[in-house]
């Protein structure tokens, strides 16, 4: 059923873009009610308004934080048109219908970024424009509600080709949109309020960036929610694919556990090349040879700027994304050659305080892996030497970024060898030992990180026969002693942490 707008109620915090819909109402003779500020801003595009305050008798109180909240207004939103007795005490107490609202809320997301002042961000709670929202949603049949200056252009498109009329199905589909909007301020609302404290409900609540080509495959929808732009500046190449955007966190996540200069390479979130040296070409170079195979169509990420020379060389191989905090101009000139490469200049840290997954028809919820270990407890034959401990905690957080079951080789802060994905710890160990012979590298000195104690001592027996003479494990099985009086017999380090690092 057609519905012609013929009242209005408009409040709104953002004025942008309102004026040709406040304007294209005056046209259409729309009766248009508002407060404060909006009603300044309609009466100077030359639009004749009503104020609230004459409807209800009432001036704004408290400081404003009561303007809306009158019988008058919310009668005439909630009155339901085919309701005879709703019709008969509107007339009884003089209320207007509203046929559409106009209305947005304070920003308390914004003002939660840019402030800690407590009594500031609680003034931006907003109460009237929700309390309006809800209403007005709640009685689509006969109201319009448009509950943000992202819905502007639909509404501006209604009264131009449809004269302000709308059928039930718009009207819904602006209270749909309307009732997210609440939803989002809601959940921003309350996980202020939680501190990061557990909340007896999930609640996450992200704006939709983009919607993807296809998920993880080209049968499977996908769509991103979040902003990207506040993360990355996006220099150059093709749009970022759903596969993309995991691999891109993986990366994020691996390189901000480094403050020396680090190059890595990702694949399918896993690593599979990293090196920390004193210039970028040197640790690009490291971390390349770690596994030039799997590199190919990689995710590369550093943490410093990219110079030309390193540029050139990243260039000879074909890769997918390039992470970076900054770009020197004649580098960014060489690796914009190719047109799909994308360049993603870092702009802040991935702050990501939860993990959560989607299992058996609930959420999983779970803190982030944070830090390297709790302790560092020699239980081998020896102390670690300067240079072993700088490799032991290097492999220790590769492996925290590989999956389970994760063995991570290293040797001068350089990693080459890794088995990840494994169904057993000992088939982790060898492939590892494979990936390093397959890349002709000297185990001898090397040393060994395991993202999980190890139930046997066959792993500590296999690496000391490779030439590795120091392993950092957290330890906690049974049998953990297995392990360690291998080592003491045989002059190996052995560093438990009490740290697991699983990653499934």
């Amino acid at each position: 059923m057609q519905k012609q707008i013929k009242s209005a109620l408009i409040s709104v915090f953002y004025k942008d873009n309102l004026e040709n819909i406040v304007k294209k109402l005056g046209e259409q003779g729309v009766t248009i009610y508002s407060t404060g500020g909006t009603q300044k801003f309609i009466e100077e595009q030359g639009v004749k308004c009503v104020a609230v305050e004459d409807l209800t008798a009432y001036p704004s109180i408290l400081g404003g934080r009561v303007k809306t909240l009158h019988p008058k207004v919310f009668g005439g939103i909630l009155a339901r048109r085919e309701n005879p007795q709703d019709l008969e005490q509107l007339a009884q107490y003089a209320i207007p219908e509203l046929d559409l609202v106009i209305v947005d809320l304070y920003p308390f997301e914004e003002t939660v970024k840019s402030t800690k002042e407590e009594q500031t961000i609680i003034e931006k709670i907003d109460i009237g424009g929700v309390s309006l929202i809800r209403a007005a949603g709640k009685n689509y049949k006969d109201v319009v509600i448009v509950a943000s200056k992202d819905q502007y252009a639909d509404l501006e498109k209604v009264l131009v080709e449809q004269n302000g009329a709308t059928s039930v199905e718009e009207r819904r589909a602006f209270a749909a949109k309307a009732f997210e909007v609440c939803a989002n301020y809601d959940v921003a609302i309350s996980r202020y309020f939680l501190n990061n404290e557990p909340a007896a409900y999930f609640q996450v609540s992200a704006p939709q960036g983009q919607v993807m080509r296809y998920g993880e495959n080209p049968h499977q929808k996908g769509v991103f929610y979040g902003n990207l732009s506040e993360i990355f500046n996006k220099l150059h190449g093709k749009e970022l694919s759903y596969n993309n955007l995991v691999d891109v966190d993986a990366a994020c996540q691996l390189i901000q556990e480094f403050t020396d200069t680090t190059f890595a390479v990702i694949k399918h979130t896993n690593v599979c090349g990293i090196a920390s040296r004193p210039t970028l070409k040197e640790a690009w170079d490291a971390a390349l040879a770690g596994d030039k195979e799997s590199a190919f169509g990689g995710v590369l990420v550093c943490n410093t700027t990219v110079d030309k020379t390193t540029a050139e060389s990243i260039s000879e191989i074909f890769f997918e994304i390039l992470i970076a905090p900054a770009f020197e101009p004649d580098a960014l000139a060489v690796l914009q050659a190719k047109k799909n490469r994308i360049l993603l200049q870092q702009l802040q840290p991935v702050k990501a305080p939860y993990v959560y997954k989607n299992v058996l028809n609930g959420v999983l919820l779970q803190e982030n892996d944070k830090g390297n270990y709790l302790e560092w407890k020699d239980a081998g034959a020896r102390p670690a030497t300067a240079a072993e401990k700088a490799d032991l905690e290097f492999a220790n957080l590769v492996c925290k970024h590989l999956k389970s079951n994760a063995i991570a080789l290293v040797k001068d802060r350089q990693l080459i060898g890794k088995g990840c994905g494994q169904t057993s710890r000992i088939d982790a160990l060898r492939h590892a030992i494979e990936k390093a012979g397959q890349f002709s590298f000297d185990l001898k000195g090397a040393v060994m990180a395991s993202d999980a104690f190890f139930p046997f001592d066959d792993c500590v027996r296999i690496a000391h026969g490779e030439g590795i003479t120091a392993i950092i494990q957290p330890g906690g099985s049974v049998r953990d002693n297995d392990s360690v009086e291998y080592c003491k017999q045989n002059g190996l380090v052995m560093i438990m942490t009490g740290t697991r690092h699983f990653r499934h």
